[in-house]
């Protein structure tokens, strides 16, 4: 730490009990200085040599017979004014980073200027500001500290935060291979500073040194920090959002009841200082924030900020990030609708980036991670919303319009597997056993059962929270599947079943299951389980086919014609009482499972058979 010694006297400064000082002498005192509630006992002419305020102080004390004076508002209180009684007595004084403000301030109070005595207080505590506190790092930063205990405003006058401020910047903004680690203090020493490499460093300074330092200070002088520096235009928006994210660590964990108002004002100034290029921070430090504004109930504006920001780089986001526990009163345990605004605004960027594109604006800022293009961007919130839906499902009071309107927003989103989505349908209907059958269509209309795996099949075509029709889909498309691998074609089928797996959309699906909840056609047990016979048959000749490489290809896919012929008649049993009505066409059926085509089973079904009449 830096320090200045001023004067050579000694210092013969006394006290007798805690409330009175004085100067050992044997002049007599002639003047008493009232400091709240401490008195000094003084000489006037060294005083009056170095302090107009003490010259007008005297000559009017004088007029009125007395020889006491009284100042209360003085910067640093009596510790602040000894240093500078000291002065001009010419007694030893140690200034440091600790006390130099309050000197500084007071001095200024004293009007201990050059006017009054060449080399005074003022002028000397400036070149110790200027030539050592302001040009060291740790002195700079608690000297900065120091402030909050003295008076401001004068420190204001005197521009001695502004000065210390743009130092600590400044220092932040060098070039980091002329940083020396002893500038931080605020670390643990590397094994090349303990002597254990011949005192040669070989470890790189990090661009962020100076982060955790800046920990330390309160959050008003922090923001004129930061703000300052970015500022400056040359630390790198990344590691000013890397200090942010520190300050906030260490700030905001952990508050009370007590201090929300507190807490509130330092999340609010956070989210007003983060950088405004995208990515300077992660999408889990700012849901972490999102989530810490809900607590403390901070306005919309920082919320919707907030939002706007995790919508911009959704894709880094995990689903225990997106958990937002609601606020007291609301009924479901989650707060899904703000969930439902920061999909809206991913969706809005990549609306945005459309819009560039078709206007011919070929520098489109990235807002993704690097490397990750809209496809890959949409597939990865995809999955991260499935998961988002698995956890919000086991929530008892969350209404199925809630869960089926967030689903829907990702419906159009490349997704090679329905297995996850297939997991929180099953989580809900679980926890929701009471739902009516037109709600269980209308959820299991979400997923595509073309685009199961084989685990998923295998689950879904055995769960029985499932509506009967979904089985047969399933059923149906894991058959297909299995042929299909074996080379084998799929043979014609029943005009009603084309319609169940390729005929109308799922717009019209729900159409159709609103009119009544009694048009679903349940298929028996006994068929049910016939076909799920006639599934496990087919794996089994296809794992005869792999291992007869050499044999007689042709009599092993008549085998297998035979058994899906087998199972067409099954098929053509379950629906054949409403088959040609074309209510049962679709009721179950996802929007891409009604558009699709069975050309992955090498089948085209006519059109005039792909319609709904309902």
């Amino acid at each position: 730490m830096k320090f200045m010694k001023l004067g050579s006297k000694p210092d013969t400064f006394q006290s007798d009990g805690k409330n009175i000082r004085y100067v050992a002498s044997e002049l007599a005192s002639d003047i008493i200085v009232n400091i709240g509630d401490v008195k000094f006992y003084l000489h006037k002419f060294p005083l009056m040599s170095k302090s107009a305020c003490l010259q007008k102080l005297v000559v009017s004390t004088s007029e009125g017979n007395g020889d006491e004076v009284y100042i209360h508002d003085i910067p640093g209180g009596p510790s602040a004014f000894e240093i500078c009684a000291k002065f001009c007595y010419g007694m030893t004084v140690t200034l440091n980073a600790y006390n130099v403000i309050a000197a500084r301030c007071a001095a200024e109070y004293l009007e201990m200027h050059e006017t009054v005595e060449k080399g005074n207080l003022i002028y000397k505590v400036d070149v110790f500001l200027h030539s050592s506190i302001f040009r060291s790092w740790k002195d700079s930063i608690i000297l900065l500290q120091t402030t909050k205990s003295s008076r401001l405003h004068m420190c204001e006058e005197v521009k001695l935060i502004s000065h210390c401020i743009d130092a600590i910047a400044s220092k932040t903004c060098i070039d980091v291979r002329k940083v020396d680690w002893s500038y931080t203090y605020n670390r643990t020493k590397i094994p090349e500073e303990n002597g254990n490499s011949n005192g040669i460093r070989s470890r790189v300074v990090p661009n962020d040194w100076w982060v955790d330092d800046l920990c330390e200070l309160e959050i008003d002088l922090y923001k004129r920090v930061i703000v300052n520096i970015k500022n400056k235009g040359i630390v790198s928006s990344e590691v000013i959002g890397e200090a942010i994210q520190a300050y906030a660590s260490r700030r905001l964990p952990g508050f009370s009841k007590g201090d929300v108002s507190r807490s509130r004002s330092i999340l609010d100034t956070i989210v007003r200082l983060l950088p405004a290029e995208k990515g300077s921070v992660s999408c889990s430090f700012l849901l972490r924030l999102l989530k810490a504004s809900v607590s403390v109930d901070s306005g919309e504006m920082v919320k919707a900020e907030l939002v706007k920001r995790i919508g911009q780089q959704l894709e880094e986001a995990s689903v225990d990030d997106l958990l937002i526990r609601a606020t007291d009163g609301e009924a479901t345990m989650y707060d899904v609708h703000v969930v439902h605004k920061i999909l809206e605004g991913f969706m809005m960027r990549d609306e945005d980036s459309k819009t560039e594109l078709e206007d011919g604006n070929d520098e489109i800022p990235e807002v993704r991670k690097p490397g990750l293009d809209a496809e890959a961007s949409k597939l990865m919130v995809a999955k991260l919303v499935d998961g988002y839906l698995t956890e919000i499902a086991k929530d008892p009071n969350l209404p199925l319009s809630t869960f089926v309107g967030l689903a829907e927003m990702v419906t159009n989103f490349p997704r090679p597997r329905h297995d996850s989505l297939y997991r929180a349908i099953d989580m809900y209907l679980k926890e929701h056993p009471g739902i009516s059958k037109i709600d269980r269509k209308r959820i299991c209309g979400l997923m595509d059962c073309k685009k199961l795996s084989v685990d998923a099949c295998t689950h879904a075509v055995q769960n029985e929270r499932l509506p009967s029709r979904v089985v047969v889909q399933v059923l149906f498309f894991e058959q297909v599947r299995a042929n299909a691998s074996s080379g084998c074609s799929t043979p014609d089928l029943p005009k009603a079943i084309r319609d169940l797996t390729a005929g109308v959309s799922y717009a019209s699906s729900r159409s159709a299951t609103t009119n009544t909840e009694d048009s679903e056609v349940t298929a028996s047990a006994e068929e049910l389980r016939a076909l799920k016979e006639e599934l496990a048959a087919l794996k089994l000749q296809n794992g005869g086919l792999i291992d007869k490489v050499n044999g007689d290809t042709k009599r092993a896919a008549t085998s297998r014609m035979k058994g899906l012929l087998s199972s067409k008649r099954i098929f053509s049993r379950i629906w054949s009482s409403k088959g040609g009505q074309g209510e049962n066409s679709g009721s179950d059926s996802s929007e891409s499972l009604g558009s699709a085509s069975l050309e992955e089973a090498k089948y085209t079904p006519s059109r005039k058979g792909r319609h709904s009449v309902s």
